[in-house]
């Protein structure tokens, strides 16, 4: 074979070794790049995740406070009831 030949071989070889590497490595940096920003993205939505929960558990605590003072209510409407039925037989 002429030495030319064997010349651009070797280089071509050389040249597809090298982008190659390159591809590789732009590669390696994109995939980094990217697991960061979605470990990023994790964070911000554990933040947001914690904030839906506190209202939601504030929301169900004030539910809850109202539920009971509703039932106190419903108890003691009875025996409003039965007062106010003694009353008018007194009145009466």
């Amino acid at each position: 074979m002429p030495d030319t030949v064997v010349v651009a071989l070797i280089t071509g070889a050389c040249a597809v070794l090298a982008q190659l590497i390159v591809a590789r490595m732009n590669n390696q940096k994109l995939f980094a790049e990217l697991q960061k920003q979605s470990e990023l993205s994790d964070v911000k939505l554990a933040g947001k995740l914690e904030a839906f929960t506190q209202v939601t558990d504030t929301k169900i605590e004030e539910l809850t406070r109202e539920v009971r003072q509703h039932n106190n209510f419903a108890q003691r409407m009875p025996v409003l009831e039965e007062k106010i039925s003694q009353l008018e037989h007194k009145v009466q």
